[in-house]
């Protein structure tokens, strides 16, 4: 898992976050796979291209999970400086031999309509260019519920994660294997 703070479970305890709760959904559905949280919160893009290779040496992963591209346009970086690092990720991973999961976010509409329409469509864009599977939006059900996110209204609450999961595990699902 290369991501940042909505993968790191920014303000919850790491046990809560929805990748500590894919360890425990990949055990209880019978699949052996020990999951690596890479994340940092307040990574951009190239800081997760900058680490990348050391953590698939280390760590050989079968499945890469990409939940990065936040951080870079809530300041403001531009697209296609975004869109490089994360095809490059992409890319790294796959020729490491490993299949990926890209999880797209999107930005708050006072970036403009612009802004926040070409970085919508990048994730689409890079996943088809690269044939890798897509979670369109991370935060799907649970950005506009303020009950579930943060007073920040930007990283969701613990009883957010769930949910969370829930919207990653039907597009992870298809890349796993049972031994």
């Amino acid at each position: 898992m290369l991501g940042d703070s909505l993968s790191a479970g920014y303000g919850i305890r790491p046990a809560q976050g929805w990748v500590a709760l894919l360890e425990k959904r990949l055990q209880t559905e019978g699949y052996e796979y020990r999951v690596v949280n890479a994340s940092v919160s307040g990574e951009t893009s190239g800081g997760g291209l900058q680490r990348l290779p050391r953590a698939l040496e280390l760590h050989k992963p079968s499945v890469v999970i990409v939940e990065l591209g936040a951080n870079d346009g809530l300041r403001g970086l531009p697209v296609a400086q975004t869109r490089e690092n994360l095809a490059k990720i992409v890319a790294t991973a796959q020729q490491a031999g490993a299949k990926v999961l890209l999880i797209g976010m999107r930005l708050p509409p006072n970036y403009g309509p612009r802004y926040t329409n070409d970085f919508t469509r990048m994730y689409r864009e890079i996943a088809e260019d690269r044939g890798v599977a897509l979670v369109p939006f991370l935060l799907e059900t649970v950005a506009l519920k303020a009950p579930l996110m943060q007073a920040d209204g930007l990283h969701p609450t613990a009883q957010a994660q769930p949910a969370l999961l829930d919207t990653v595990w039907p597009h992870l699902e298809p890349l796993l294997q049972k031994n």
